[in-house]
């Protein structure tokens, strides 16, 4: 059984995706593909049980939250990183409201307090991409000081959102499939920077890049996430 605390919401009332398609990512190896397929309850054991061919299906009584699977890889062209001086600059352009359906997000709500990641992408100066510095706190580290795949999972899906609107009205989307591999251990405590760009938009999906890059350059992780807009209200 598998249970998704109540303080890593992403909505208010269900769990954030990143962190949830990172709980399943973490029984799998290499690089993975979970798509996420109703929301995530909070607070609820959750039936976690194994397909075929490296699979994983995450069942809250009969309704199916997500299933994963393993890829053989993950082909994420990941242009030039920005460093962490451009990094704070583009933070304080975050575009995210106080409010909203995404406001208390642990991940990246503006409204969340003092257990917040903040995970402000804003858009690069002069580059299609969003950037914001992060430094992870002890909490979402294992034994040794290495970030969670959870964690890790969390902050690069927030800012794909934001990649997908550098400009203009900042539409309703629900993160649907991440694609995501953990390359070199995130570390607790050390600054990094994440980016995100955008990939490509076709009618109500929205796919975008993201990865988190030492302070070095080193590129740590990288991710591909899938965004769709609800259909509108007949």
């Amino acid at each position: 059984m598998v249970t998704i605390p109540g303080r890593f919401n992403g909505p208010q009332e269900s769990g954030n995706g990143g962190y949830t398609s990172g709980v399943l990512a973490a029984h799998l190896d290499g690089p993975v593909e979970v798509s996420l397929r109703s929301p995530v309850p909070l607070d609820q054991p959750l039936e976690l049980t194994e397909g075929d061919e490296a699979s994983l299906r995450l069942l809250a009584g009969e309704t199916l939250i997500a299933e994963a699977r393993a890829l053989p890889e993950l082909d994420v062209a990941v242009p030039a990183p920005v460093d962490l001086g451009e990094a704070r600059r583009a933070s304080e352009n975050y575009r995210a409201p106080d409010d909203g359906i995404f406001s208390n997000c642990f991940v990246c709500g503006r409204a969340r307090g003092e257990d917040c990641f903040e995970v402000f992408a804003g858009p690069v100066e002069g580059r299609e991409m969003v950037a914001t510095p992060w430094t992870p706190p002890a909490w979402a580290a294992a034994d040794g000081g290495t970030v969670r795949p959870e964690f890790v999972w969390a902050a690069l899906d927030c800012p794909t959102y934001f990649a997908c609107h550098l400009e203009g009205e900042l539409t309703l989307s629900m993160l649907v499939r991440q694609r995501a591999e953990i390359l070199a251990p995130v570390r607790a405590g050390e600054e990094h920077v994440v980016i995100a760009w955008p990939i490509e938009q076709d009618g109500r999906k929205r796919l975008a890049g993201g990865a988190i890059v030492a302070a070095d350059g080193e590129i740590l992780a990288v991710a591909e996430g899938l965004l769709i807009e609800p259909r509108p209200a007949s």
